[in-house]
């Protein structure tokens, strides 16, 4: 039984794999698994959508012209077919169309929420977080876990009676959309037999969205199902952006309390010396679809289900198939382990056994990931490295809060300490008291494939799973250098934020401040609408943005070195006066808020159209650097189990307090760079790290110095004394001396990475490298690390020099010796 299903679904995922470039071009050398979210659309539905709108007119459905009624003939007929996708008798359902999922809830909720008494809500603590946020609509709430969903389902309901006879919502998904567990569909018959005798009623709220991307869903008998039922049809065909109201039609008595009309939902409105109205009454969605329909959508739809039935046939053959993927992914990721027997994989969906003919969960595979010592994986680290290898894949609270803290474990006192820490939705902390605060997820679809799966296990077993030997004698741990054998290769700074360097020449004296080098991340481009400041991880062309500074003429100089359209100018002039003439005012309308790396800043726009793009960033931040763990003092030698030095530290102290709050006494004052005044890397490192690259065979890639974005690289007096430095021993120093007036440098800490190093600063083309290396040679406690942090310090250095300006300001040039402690 076993080997002839794997043959069918073998040959399944063969046939999808056949058709899967022609069909998902967008795809081609990706690995797609988030159809939880959404699922990517073949070029045949989209042709076929083009072909329609070109060959007809569609007009407004409420009208009597020919393309209004081909609008609506189209409409009711592709309404009807969604009621048989899902096998539903139009005499016993109705369908309204709906933006997504959420607004389908919302359009019960509104309705609910209109009753005399409002009502009382229960959802399971699996829910979609669009179901938990119904709870600030009802009277009273609570949130079920499966034991009292089954005591309700027997009859026990959770909520005391009531003499008005307020109705009570219950909502349920049929899979969880975090780990894919599947829940009883019967739950909905079962408490609305067991409460029909009391004296409130009792509605029953089904989310289907993520059961149906990869699950046929039969609404057969009216008896039995969901009062109302909401999913998103992009979950499914991957287009159009449009969501269905399935509505039991012995349930549509709740919506006669619907206050609000708009346009279409109306027969007659009196407006003037009387209000009144007589809503549509023949069908429900009448009364529901306000304004126009998303008719081109609606249209869209009856494409995808063609296009779909055309690829991947009946929804059971595509159940079939996912649940047959889903089995190899979980099994694939259990079956990882550490050379100490350790599981790489720590995975909260449920396990589908062998035999299995009906899977306990969806095709979903929920996770996380520990290094040999058991420590947890970052998962902004992860994704960084999943993105470079272009795999498509979710982290994170995926809208799932209960299902988040029940599998990991997190106390509602937890996440409330862990939201006064600074956690937000997004944000890079990602492990916080010890624990994880999110998931991985992969979720498979109807064109996902044996290779995604194979492909998927084997990127996580490459740069997760830790099978070399410890060595047989502690690693040596690389000491300070006292000697003046190191100088100032090159400087450079960044005008403007995320843009191109401006390299400071040599025999050229530049100042240092407390806030970083002169003219450092003076200037940012904000997104006008967000407010946001941008940044290469967004938008790699930034780097052919081009500053050079002109104090001759005082001026900041801009050229542009990508292609540009011919009636644009390639350079622009910007000047280097801050003279507030220059600025719109600063009131409420002229100045506003903008973020950079999550903190807010004061930016304010130029008066000139030439140079409106440009913006001078008006805020004085604090550096957000600090010592990591592998660059502390160790009490005892280090025994590491890595298969490449520093891929998989062992166990060291802690790190110092990690919060702004924690940290206060000890802040630095930074611009608009992202963490600290002054980065700097050594090239001895950076030769280390291009040998580790043509070691993995590619010999074509040699990473530039400029990639890493430093102010200042440091290098070996001569060839002579190049051997003598030893790769990141920057990570032991302390503080640096710099210049014949040794200027005292503090370190701040280590530079933790993200794939913006892989884009090329003279092309603007991204690749794997060098992330893909560094995190198999210099990831620490799951953060990928290159280069130091470091800040002027006044104190150290030459005394007699600190009450001049030069002291309290010093210059630096290339060529100054270094000088390590």
């Amino acid at each position: 039984m076993e080997t002839s299903k794997h043959a069918m679904t073998s040959g399944y995922s063969a046939r999808v794999e056949a058709f899967r470039d022609e069909e998902y071009p967008m795809l081609k050398g990706s690995v797609y698994l988030d159809h939880a979210g959404t699922t990517p659309y073949p070029k045949s539905l989209m042709d076929s959508f083009v072909r329609d709108m070109t060959s007809n007119l569609y007009g407004n459905p409420h009208s009597g012209s020919s393309s209004s009624q081909l609008s609506t003939s189209r409409i009711e007929d592709i309404r009807l077919r969604v009621l048989q996708f899902f096998k539903a008798d139009p005499a016993d359902f109705d369908v309204v169309f709906v933006a997504n999922a959420t607004a389908g809830i919302r359009l019960v909720v509104e309705t609910l929420r209109a009753a005399p008494d409002g009502f009382d809500y229960a959802y399971h603590q699996a829910s979609h977080t669009s179901l938990v946020g119904v709870r600030e609509e009802a009277r009273n709430s609570l949130c079920l876990d499966d034991r009292q969903a089954e005591e309700w389902a027997a009859g026990h309901c959770p909520f005391e009676t009531h003499a008005d006879e307020r109705p009570i919502l219950f909502a349920y998904p049929a899979q969880s959309n975090m780990d894919g567990n599947r829940f009883p569909l019967g739950w909905s018959e079962t408490i609305r037999r067991n409460t029909a005798s009391g004296g409130n009623r009792t509605y029953t709220l089904l989310d289907a969205a993520a059961y149906v991307c990869s699950s046929p869903l039969d609404l057969s008998c009216a008896e039995t199902a969901p009062d109302f039922t909401v999913l998103s049809f992009y979950k499914i065909f991957g287009f159009p952006d449009l969501g269905a109201l399935i509505v039991r039609r012995q349930a549509e008595e709740v919506f006669n309390t619907t206050k609000y009309f708009g346009g279409g939902t109306v027969d007659m409105v009196v407006c003037l010396k009387e209000q009144w109205h007589a809503p549509k009454s023949q069908f429900l969605h009448e009364r529901l679809e306000h304004g126009t329909l998303p008719i081109h959508n609606i249209i869209a739809l009856d494409a995808a289900m063609d296009a779909h039935k055309r690829l991947f046939g009946s929804m059971m053959d595509v159940s079939n198939h996912t649940f047959f993927l889903h089995k190899r992914l979980d099994r694939g990721l259990r079956s990882l382990r550490h050379r100490n027997g350790k599981t790489v994989c720590t995975i909260y969906s449920p396990q589908s056994g062998l035999q299995d003919k009906h899977p306990a969960g969806g095709p979903v595979v929920a996770f996380n990931i520990r290094n040999s010592q058991h420590a947890w994986v970052s998962l902004a680290e992860f994704e960084k490295l999943a993105t470079l290898k272009n795999f498509h894949i979710r982290t994170g609270g995926v809208c799932n809060p209960g299902g988040i803290a029940s599998a990991l474990g997190l106390q509602p006192w937890e996440m409330r300490q862990n939201f006064s820490s600074g956690f937000r939705c997004g944000t890079e902390n990602d492990i916080l008291a010890g624990k994880p605060t999110g998931v991985i997820r992969a979720s498979l679809g109807a064109m996902s494939t044996i290779s995604d799966v194979d492909t998927f296990v084997a990127f996580v077993a490459e740069f997760y799973q830790d099978l070399s030997l410890p060595p047989a004698v502690p690693l040596h741990t690389a000491q300070p250098s006292t000697r003046s054998d190191l100088r100032v290769h090159s400087m450079s700074i960044y005008p403007i934020k995320s843009c191109g360097h401006f390299q400071v020449p040599p025999g050229v004296d530049w100042e240092v401040r407390p806030e970083g080098l002169a003219w450092d991340r003076e200037w940012c481009l904000v997104h006008q609408g967000t407010g946001q400041a941008l940044s290469q991880k967004r938008y790699p062309k930034m780097a052919l943005i081009r500053p050079t500074l002109d104090f001759g003429r005082g001026e900041l100089r801009v050229m542009y070195a990508g292609e540009i359209s011919p009636h644009l100018s390639q350079e622009i002039s910007i000047p280097l006066s801050k003279n507030p003439s220059l600025f719109r005012l600063s009131t409420t309308l002229g100045s506003r808020s903008s973020r950079v790396c999550g903190e807010e800043i004061l930016a304010q726009t130029y008066i000139s159209t030439e140079i409106n793009e440009f913006f001078s960033g008006k805020s004085m931040r604090h550096s957000k650097a600090h010592l990591q763990k592998h660059q502390l003092p160790l009490s005892a030698p280090m025994v590491t189990t890595s298969k490449l030095p520093g891929s998989f530290p062992g166990d060291r102290p802690p790190s110092p307090p990690d919060s702004d709050t924690e940290r206060s006494s000890q802040q630095r004052r930074i611009l608009l760079s992202n963490e600290s005044p002054i980065l700097a890397i050594t090239l001895p490192s950076l030769d280390a790290l291009n040998a580790e690259i043509r070691r993995s065979g590619n010999h074509k890639r040699v990473i530039s110095p400029d990639v890493f974005r430093a102010n200042i690289v440091i290098a070996p007096l001569s060839q002579a004394t190049k051997t003598a430095i030893e790769p990141y021993v920057e990570d032991t120093w302390s503080s640096l001396q710099i210049g014949d007036n040794r200027h005292n440098f503090e370190m701040l800490g280590s530079c933790r990475r993200c794939h913006m190093v892989c884009i090329n600063q003279e092309t603007a083309e991204k690749s794997e490298e060098p992330f893909v290396t560094l995190s198999k040679t210099r990831r620490f406690d799951g953060k990928v690390f290159f280069g130091v942090h470091m800040c002027y310090s006044e104190t150290g250095g030459d005394v007699m020099t600190a009450v001049t300006r030069k002291g309290r300001f010093p210059t630096l040039r290339v060529g100054d010796v270094v000088v390590p402690s």
